[in-house]
């Protein structure tokens, strides 16, 4: 067990932080929650600050409650959007939230032997019986709009001539009573979240004190950004999402291995579990033979075996490998389609229907079907001599030999031109 407050500073996960938290928090174990919007159903690399700060709150032996934003996802927060969100229906969200439960069960444990178990609620529970005069009553007359226009997340949608609706002017305050329901039902006295629900967050706790007289607290972290200002959790493939139907365990463990050496050092405190020791002699590591890139492994190995497992980030591992370094006809095999087909992007990939395939008589007619790979069969056959050319990852040795290898996935031949140079035959049945 460990001191929260403590153990976010030193990762540098806090923000802000309402007065007393840290008190309050020492007095014994407390209950806070984090909301998800079910925008998706799966969770992007985006939501994994949240997620790291409930898991880390939980290890200090306090209470996490995630609550899932059934519906505050049909309306869409507008705090510091540009535009407003497309409304979902109640069958996309509960999908949605069917698909970010089974997630946050990686990081949380649910179980309901712990003293300090996870929770999970849906605000669609406690909303949906809600009638529009019972909230007006109950709830808006607490908060003026004078208050909810002083929110930065609301000016700036009115300074930038883009407008607000009413709909989204009145997030806050639906927001603001999920935090006096949970503080009331739940004992649920913090509340979590990102920098830019600080606003959203306050007005919860203002509900609670003008309802109530009540306390309640609040802590948000800050707002991921990279080192060359470029957006965080963005390829050029889109979001990377924690659904390996979305993101393959490959395409996430490189772009984990991958950042900058000045991101890892700040992402391997936020996105890891590794403990402050272990950073720093990484840290120290990294500084004195930067080229082997101690950081960027230990964030990309753990944060990959925490999200899918340890066997997907073997194969993540193995499959980096056979790109970069040593590998086998056995290794190649290991791969998926779509791993394979990731690995190799943007290589040339040659068709050929099954007869054309099967009537190559030799490797030289194979390797020159369509002067992709070479131009003559000289070039070729000089190459191969040489000991420069490999199909399947297995040299050629003989250029006149029928290529006999087994076809990766009954359709794919990795073929391998000097060191770098990759080409792929589709033989098409």
């Amino acid at each position: 067990m460990n001191d929260f407050i403590a153990e976010l500073k030193w990762r540098g996960m806090i923000q802000d932080m309402t007065a007393g938290l840290e008190e309050h928090i020492q007095k014994g174990t407390a209950a806070a929650y984090l909301g998800f919007d079910p925008t998706a159903d799966s969770l992007h690399i985006g939501h994994l600050v949240g997620v790291m700060t409930l898991l880390h709150f939980q290890r200090s032996g306090h209470q996490p409650v995630a609550l899932i934003g059934g519906a505050t996802g049909m309306i869409g927060d507008p705090s510091f959007k540009s535009a407003e969100r497309n409304l979902l229906d109640k069958a996309t969200l509960d999908q949605n939230i069917a698909g970010i439960r089974k997630q946050l069960e990686k990081f949380l444990d649910f179980d309901a032997e712990a003293s300090n178990k996870a929770v999970l609620v849906n605000n669609y529970d406690w909303m949906s019986e809600f009638s529009f005069l019972e909230f007006i009553r109950d709830v808006g007359k607490y908060i003026t709009v004078n208050y909810m226009m002083a929110k930065d997340s609301v000016k700036r949608r009115l300074e930038d001539g883009n407008g607000l609706s009413f709909t989204e002017f009145t997030y806050q305050l639906i927001q603001g009573y999920d935090f006096y329901y949970l503080w009331k039902n739940k004992g649920c006295s913090i509340q979590l979240g990102g920098s830019d629900q600080w606003g959203n967050i306050v007005t919860g706790t203002e509900l609670i004190r003008k309802k109530e007289g009540g306390e309640a607290y609040a802590l948000t972290v800050p707002l991921i950004t990279k080192a060359d200002g470029t957006k965080f959790g963005k390829t050029e493939g889109g979001s990377v999402w924690l659904d390996p139907e979305k993101t393959s365990p490959y395409a996430f463990y490189q772009f984990w291995l991958n950042v900058s050496d000045e991101d890892a050092s700040k992402y391997i405190r936020i996105f890891t579990t590794l403990d402050q020791k272990t950073v720093e002699d990484l840290e120290k590591e990294h500084q004195e033979a930067p080229h082997l890139r101690a950081l960027q492994k230990a964030l990309a190995k753990d944060i990959t075996i925490l999200v899918h497992s340890e066997k997907e980030y073997e194969v993540a591992l193995k499959a980096s490998g056979i790109l970069f370094g040593k590998s086998s006809l056995e290794d190649l095999a290991t791969l998926d389609e779509r791993t394979f087909l990731q690995v190799f992007d943007g290589v040339d990939v040659i068709e050929m229907d099954q007869a054309t395939y099967e009537n190559a008589e030799s490797a030289l007619d194979l390797l020159t079907l369509d002067q992709t790979i070479f131009k003559s069969k000289g070039e070729a056959r000089k190459m191969i001599q040489g000991g420069g050319v490999s199909i399947n990852k297995e040299k050629i040795e003989n250029p006149n030999n029928k290529v006999e290898t087994t076809l990766l996935q009954d359709k794919y031949l990795l073929v391998q031109k000097g060191k770098k140079n990759y080409y792929i035959i589709k033989v098409l049945s």
